[in-house]
């Protein structure tokens, strides 16, 4: 599949912009997943816990791999506990439990290997080099990891965090616009697998939500746009994230999820609505890439998104039994 260009290749300070990727899958283990990543990218191994590991200094920085579980890896603020004033019997005792702690969560992760994915999260490239970084995918692959619909019980998904171009709530305010009106059409060409449908990681925004912002009466500053996001969104597990980016933008916001510690601020839309289809060859960070592209070129195109906000207001705001009536009227037509 060939890589497509967005609208506006570069940010605000005239560099290529830069995709994170983060991919989850079942299959094969953190540590035989960094080495398939040594091996594509090079680098050097840190292994920061059993099922916790690093790939650094590689061609575009540090890759982290690990089972996705918190109960698989040491409790770090158990760790950095510090016991410099007690006495040498209250340290010794620290240490066993610390000792003790890596141990169970070691033995934690064995068992549920195997029963939750690991996740590989790639460092931001730039957008261009998606191609190559898809490599990665094949040689999953090869090796017998396994996506999302290698089976019911596999939820799993692969995001995107997308650079923004500017910080402006001008375009944060039409990207959004953009995505909202493109929501379905993604959701079609994905197919977005049951399991994750189910499961709450992607959920779509609020109708009433996206009727407040598509409305063209709507023109908030800011602090106003991130508090309308907070009040109708008051969750990490929305499509299209954009926690992580307003905690970049505003880091003394007084919400409290903003500063949860799975919330790691970035300038990025975080956008995690892809499946992991790993069993489809060809399939990878590109193929979705070039799907949010098509966002991008409406956001870009003005005219054609305020006439496209119009129609999903007017459409919204008829009487229920019309909107019935024509929906009826379709599915006869296709049956």
């Amino acid at each position: 599949m060939t890589l497509q260009a967005p609208p506006n290749r570069f940010n605000s300070d005239g560099k290529l912009r830069h995709v994170g990727v983060e991919i989850e899958f079942a299959g094969l283990p953190p540590r035989d997943t960094a080495q398939v990543v040594r091996e594509l990218f090079g680098g050097e191994l840190n292994v920061v816990s059993p099922h916790r590991l690093l790939v650094e200094n590689s061609r575009w920085g540090v890759f982290g791999i690990e089972l996705d579980t918190q109960y698989a890896h040491p409790d770090q603020a158990l760790l950095d506990e510090s016991s410099d004033q007690d006495s040498e019997w209250k340290r010794h005792q620290h240490q066993r439990r610390v000792e003790f702690h890596q141990k169970t969560r070691e033995l934690i992760g064995d068992m549920v290997s195997g029963l939750v994915p690991t996740e590989l999260v790639c460092p931001p490239i730039p957008w261009s080099e998606l191609e190559n970084l898809d490599t990665i995918f094949q040689a999953l692959r090869d090796q017998g990891a396994k996506g999302t619909d290698a089976s019911l019980l596999y939820g799993f998904g692969l995001h995107l965090n997308l650079e923004v171009e500017c910080l402006d709530v001008e375009y944060l305010l039409t990207m959004l616009r953009a995505y909202l009106l493109m929501a379905h059409w993604l959701r079609d060409e994905i197919q977005v697998d049951i399991t994750r449908e189910v499961l709450p990681h992607a959920n779509p925004f609020p109708k009433d939500y996206a009727l407040k912002v598509l409305d063209s009466r709507y023109q908030p500053d800011l602090d106003t746009f991130i508090d309308d996001y907070l009040h109708y969104n008051a969750t990490r597990n929305r499509e299209l994230d954009l926690l992580p980016l307003f905690a970049y933008l505003r880091p003394d916001h007084t919400h409290e999820l903003l500063h949860t510690k799975l919330i790691k601020p970035r300038p990025t839309f975080h956008y995690r609505l892809p499946n992991a289809q790993l069993s489809q060859p060809g399939w990878g960070a590109v193929t979705e890439w070039n799907r949010w592209v098509e966002v991008e070129k409406l956001a870009a195109d003005k005219t054609v998104l305020h006439a496209r906000c119009a129609e999903y207001i007017a459409e919204h705001n008829r009487p229920i039994f019309s909107r019935l009536k024509d929906k009826l009227m379709q599915w006869a037509k296709r049956h």
